[in-house]
């Protein structure tokens, strides 16, 4: 049976390892993300720069076999639904975010604890295999499983 999509964005993403941050950041954010143990679901808490946070409950559903397109459905957290809701058995990713201006697009950098970055490229409607040219990309990991947040998270 079809997934249904009425509520759920599509995102088609690659992703690159890089070996440096570019010049160019226009904003920073602090995001934890915890995945839930036996589910697809994703409690995701996004620390701005002007100190808004926001917290939301997401939930991805692959479209291909591997991790290039998914469907997202996100729901917005009050307090006291992020309280119960992430104390709920879970891995967890600590990350920030930079955004670089590229474009009418922006690129999406995220540094891991361990000081890994990797690129992240939203493709929207139209596959690409642009790149922009100050990206030090050391390879492309668009396809390989063990770079996907839920991989990585701990």
């Amino acid at each position: 049976m079809p997934v249904p999509l009425k509520y759920a964005v599509v995102e088609r993403e690659r992703r690159y390892l890089l070996s440096k941050l570019p010049t160019g950041v226009a904003s920073r954010q602090e995001i934890v993300d915890r995945y839930l143990d036996g589910t697809r679901l994703r409690l995701r808490e996004v620390h701005e720069e002007d100190g808004t946070v926001v917290r939301k409950l997401g939930h991805k559903v692959r479209l291909t076999d591997g991790p290039r397109e998914v469907a997202c459905t996100n729901l917005y957290l009050d307090e006291v639904e992020w309280a119960l809701l992430s104390s709920l058995p879970a891995r967890i990713l600590r990350k920030t975010r930079y955004l670089v201006p590229w474009g009418r697009s922006q690129v999406a950098i995220d540094e891991h604890e361990d000081g890994t970055l990797v690129a992240e490229i939203d493709d929207g409607d139209e596959p690409s295999a642009c790149l922009p040219d100050w990206l030090d990309v050391v390879r492309d990991v668009t396809d390989d499983e063990s770079w996907t947040g839920g991989a990585i998270a701990r």
